[in-house]
């Protein structure tokens, strides 16, 4: 079969002929429709991802749609190594599928499905976030963070806040559903003192997109302005900005904050399934939005290193 293939560490995946898989019991030949170019999808085939295994060769893609010998559309996460998504078919555990809504399309459920699980899974598995409460998103400009605004307040949030660099995309955020936004391309005082007066009024929960310095001010800010032993849960999923931060012990001390990450790894794999249906019940009939491209697997050379952050890039086998 024809497939993306990992050769080496470091090195992006080529189009080429792979060993087509054959199912054991318990599980499943996918013929494969569409998979998502994701973050994680491109780290672990650059090995930098905490799930990679180190073992080459292997085929690229962590998720994807497709359908099965009785003809089923499923959405499938996390191949049976070394078979990923990226592929003409993979070779997935039953128990990793889910069956997809008819209303929702095959590329639109492989671009959606990690990005609305990152929001979805922070907010109802790891804060347990309550109807009516403020949701602080930094780093809403990609394509997560822009599902994250719509999913914040499809679940209900009081108000939305949003931050990121583009100014055409922060402002195209007011559609999507934030209730306000602040720009990060202005000085560190000016950062301070916007991050100082959102946090005075009270913010629930931080999804933080970008960590870096960013995810440092955010902190800061959230320690000193916040009200009085006001409770603010800060989730940390995405590392966009970088992987480290120089954060003062006196913020967690001197504040009310809870400090956690939300990932693979963090949420039981079952309950991150059950997240993924949840996105996809919901993504018709909430109106959930995500811009996607669809680029023939043959041509993925032209496509890896160059996906833009606001369109979700979806490889389908078919020529």
């Amino acid at each position: 079969m024809k497939a993306a293939v990992v050769k080496a560490a470091g090195k992006a995946p080529v189009y080429a002929d792979f060993e087509a898989p054959v199912a054991a019991a318990g599980e499943y030949v996918v013929d494969v429709t569409a998979s998502a170019l994701s973050h994680v999808a491109r780290s672990r085939a650059g090995g930098s991802h905490y799930s990679s295994t180190g073992s080459f060769p292997f085929v690229a893609g962590v998720d994807g749609a497709g359908r099965l010998e009785d003809g089923r559309r499923v959405y499938f996460f996390k191949p049976q190594a070394p078979f990923g998504s990226m592929a003409e078919h993979s070779l997935v555990c039953a128990t990793h599928c889910i069956a997809l809504p008819d209303a929702l399309d095959d590329v639109t459920a492989a671009a959606i499905a990690i990005p609305g699980m990152s929001s979805w899974a922070a907010l109802i598995e790891r804060t347990r976030f309550v109807a009516g409460e403020t949701v602080f998103i930094n780093g809403a400009t990609g394509t997560s963070g822009r599902l994250a605004v719509q999913i914040a307040k499809h679940l209900g949030a009081g108000r939305v806040i949003a931050t990121g660099r583009n100014a055409a995309a922060l402002e195209s955020l007011a559609l999507a559903g934030a209730d306000s936004t602040i720009s990060l391309a202005q000085d560190e005082s000016g950062l301070t003192r916007a991050f100082e007066n959102i946090f005075r009024d009270g913010v629930d929960v931080v999804l933080d997109y970008l960590w870096g310095a960013s995810a440092q001010s955010v902190l800061i800010a959230a320690a000193k302005a916040s009200p009085d032993d006001y409770p603010v849960r800060f989730v940390q999923i995405g590392s966009v900005s970088g992987a480290d931060i120089q954060l003062p012990g006196a913020v967690l001390r001197s504040a009310n904050i809870t400090l956690m990450g939300s990932g693979i790894g963090s949420i039981p794999f079952a309950r991150l399934l059950d997240t993924m249906n949840a996105v996809f019940n919901a993504a018709v009939p909430a109106g959930l939005q995500i811009a996607t491209q669809a680029i023939p697997l043959a041509v993925l050379s032209a496509h890896w290193e160059n996906a833009s952050s606001a369109t979700r890039t979806v490889f389908i086998p078919a020529p």
